[in-house]
């Protein structure tokens, strides 16, 4: 395989149809000043416009096909997951030698896909770029935690035109400025944390940071909006943390209730499959997430609800959900190898803003159920710390700190 003879932006996309745009692409890059490497995953053919620096072929090669078995098969889906495939692992190759400075790719439905695709192998920070006719849409399965910048197209990505031209040279310039930007060298911190936030549980977020950062820590919070959950789980298994407080884990119970703010099946696995430090609240569990009120499950209509903004329902989690929130999570947890490294911490005074003595969705009862239920479930050897405490309280912040400080100090003996 081909590889940049120096740090190069990489240019990638189908030459087979696209070789005009990409060309203007590639001499607005160059004109810049910068070298270009060019990857072409158009299955059909290539282009003799520019020089194309590694062709389809050897990107179907490592996609795990051959490129005359991908046009035989005339199958387009295929031929994109496979493309797709190849071009992920060569970039991972590219940039673990540090020849890249900046990705950039093109297209429509398939040259989105592609280009979204293959950035997943890329690390943050790296310079990643997608001119798109589909910009404008919910792309979020294919970007999912990565960085990158979608620019619109707004008209196809088809022919050069009055439109397009300037689209695609602002691109070319963005992505030679980002390329250039000399990324800081990472702080000197004793650890890197992260902690899970909502609007309702923001208090607590902010006073553990506070904490945190004046013991020389650096902390990440993830809105635990769905993305936010599973860009978190991603981040931990990538081995970015030293430590978790999974402060709110409400996306259990939007996964539970059939919310929009679910993360999937997998939240709540990677801090206990990589055995790293992992504090525990039941941060928001107290709710579930809609969207408009006429939104809302028809089953649920007898519910009780607060409108958080016009777009967003809350619904207040019952006794039967509380404790098959607790069983779950214990479930969870349970497949820890390492349980001494797992606190569970329960404020009995709310779980959440909402959730707190005389406002609306405060209920001890339900709080009862969680905990009861999370005691009949979770192994012993996984300590539960029960505090008269609101999950927005000074106290429990600093309970939560002290508790993850104290793992970690203890792996350092």
């Amino acid at each position: 395989m081909k590889f940049p003879s120096t740090p190069s932006i990489l240019i990638m996309g189908c030459f087979d149809t696209k070789a005009a745009v990409f060309s203007r692409l590639r001499d607005q890059i160059m004109a810049c000043g910068e070298n270009v490497f060019c990857v072409n995953a158009g299955i059909m053919g290539t282009t003799d416009l520019f020089p194309v620096d590694l062709e389809a072929e050897t990107v179907a090669e490592y996609g795990g096909m051959s490129l005359q078995e991908l046009r035989n098969k005339k199958d387009r889906g295929l031929a994109l997951e496979v493309m797709a495939e190849g071009l992920q692992k060569i970039l991972s190759i590219y940039d673990r030698q540090q020849q890249l400075k900046g990705v950039i790719g093109m297209g429509g439905g398939g040259g989105t896909f592609l280009t979204l695709s293959a950035m997943q192998s890329l690390p943050l920070g790296l310079p990643k770029m997608c001119i798109s006719t589909l910009a404008s849409k919910d792309v979020s399965a294919l970007m999912r935690y990565k960085d990158i910048v979608l620019i619109p197209s707004v008209v196809d990505v088809a022919g050069l035109n009055s439109v397009i031209i300037p689209i695609i040279d602002q691109a070319a310039a963005a992505i030679v400025a980002m390329g250039r930007v000399d990324v800081l060298s990472a702080i000197k911190v004793r650890g890197v944390i992260a902690i899970s936030m909502f609007g309702n549980t923001t208090a607590c977020v902010n006073e553990c940071t506070r904490i945190l950062e004046k013991k020389g820590f650096e902390v990440m919070a993830f809105h635990a909006n769905g993305l936010g959950g599973q860009t978190m789980e991603a981040l931990i298994r990538e081995g970015v943390f030293d430590g978790v407080i999974d402060l709110t884990t409400t996306e259990l119970a939007d996964e539970l209730c059939d919310g929009i703010l679910s993360a999937g099946p997998e939240r709540l696995t990677a801090a206990v499959d990589t055995n790293l430090p992992l504090i525990i609240a039941p941060g928001c569990l107290d709710m579930v997430n809609f969207g408009p009120r006429p939104s809302v499950p028809d089953k649920f209509k007898h519910r009780k609800f607060y409108q958080w903004a016009p777009d967003v329902t809350l619904m207040r989690t019952n006794e039967e959900e509380n404790r098959e929130l607790a069983k779950r999570i214990a479930r969870k947890l349970n497949k820890s190898r390492d349980k001494s490294k797992i606190r569970v911490m329960i404020p009995l005074h709310g779980f959440s803003q909402l959730d707190a003595p005389d406002n609306i969705f405060y209920n001890r009862k339900m709080t009862t159920a969680f905990q009861d239920s999370l005691s009949g479930h979770l192994k012993k050897d996984i300590r539960i710390i029960t505090t008269a405490a609101h999950i927005n309280d000074p106290i429990f912040a600093e309970m939560l700190v002290e508790e993850l400080l104290g793992i970690m100090e203890r792996d350092c003996l």
